[in-house]
């Protein structure tokens, strides 16, 4: 018998997102009114839109993140129940808000404003051990923004491999611009998903070099033992593996909101290396789930099917 309940088990931030579509670029204060072309009230946080998918492509999927007892984390939890996410062990706290995010979308464009809450009191030590030895792969989201949860990051991930499981991460942006505190947790990372900006930002602080080759980058992140995988947006995918750069082209998409592409991306490629599909096709089946996800507003409304991500 399997040991496994879970194909994936994914731990990190989630929060109801504001989504504020063709906001202007500069909005005026002075307590001036200006009317937008839409709005709506999402699902957000990386770890919660990549457990969503994840869970729509089939994956049996656990998620781990701390809300608060308040109406926003209500919405966040029935929001990942109804999607078939397993949130038992999410920690409710009574004393501190839920985070809250707003997004102001221009075009492919956006900004993002967050209010962290209970989100930086995450830990590694509020993963049950037992739920980590009943998991394929265990997934790590918004490393920054979560700075309890990241210095207790290696621990949790050399559990999860004694325990035969899989791990990944997503470090998502820095606020501060300092992307320290990777060297450690690296080469217990079985894949890194950073997108462009990230990868490079994360090469130069390991290697002290001011470089803005992303081929050097990558290369340099597969020295530290983990398999980078890089989200290019309209450029595609570039992961380096056994020596070799490996690419996948984009598809091409009539984008309405990219809000969540590349947590789709990430539980497009996370559902297809679990299903055993070798990288490349794996890759190519996130690309198409981070390009279908754009059909619709939100990181969640349009995130496709295990069929559709085939197409």
């Amino acid at each position: 018998m399997s040991r496994t309940t879970f194909d994936l088990l994914v731990v990190g931030d989630a929060n109801p997102d504001v989504i504020v579509s063709g906001s202007p670029r500069h909005p005026e204060f002075g307590q001036r009114e200006q009317l937008v072309p839409a709005a709506g009230l999402v699902l957000g946080g990386s770890g919660a839109i990549t457990a969503y998918g994840a869970a729509r492509l089939g994956l049996r999927t656990a998620f781990v993140g701390r809300v608060g007892d308040d109406p926003a984390g209500t919405f966040v939890l029935d929001a990942l129940r109804g999607g078939g996410v397993d949130v038992s062990a999410c920690v409710v706290d009574p004393d501190v808000p839920t985070a809250m995010t707003v997004v102001l979308v221009d075009g492919e464009d956006r900004a993002i404003l967050t209010a962290p809450g209970c989100l930086d009191l995450l830990t590694a030590a509020d993963v049950p051990p037992g739920l980590i030895e009943r998991a394929a792969h265990v997934h790590v989201s918004s490393y920054f923004l979560q700075p309890r949860l990241a210095a207790g990051l290696a621990g949790l991930f050399g559990l999860a491999r004694a325990a035969g499981a899989s791990t990944s991460l997503d470090t998502n942006d820095d606020p501060a611009g300092t992307w320290a505190g990777l060297a450690e947790v690296l080469p217990l990372t079985d894949v890194l998903l950073p997108n462009e900006s990230e990868a490079l930002a994360i090469a130069r602080a390991l290697t002290g070099s001011p470089s803005d080759d992303l081929d050097r980058a990558v290369r340099d992140l597969a020295a530290r033992g983990t398999l980078p995988v890089v989200k290019r947006g309209e450029r595609g995918a570039l992961a380096f593996a056994d020596g070799e750069p490996v690419e996948v082209p984009a598809r091409p998409a009539t984008v309405v909101d990219a809000v969540g592409a590349g947590d789709s991306f990430n539980a497009g490629l996370l559902a297809a290396l679990l299903r055993g599909l070798p990288l490349r096709q794996s890759m190519s089946v996130a690309v198409t789930c981070g390009t279908l996800s754009t059909r619709a507003a939100g990181g969640t409304a349009a995130q496709p099917t295990w069929e559709e991500a085939q197409t």
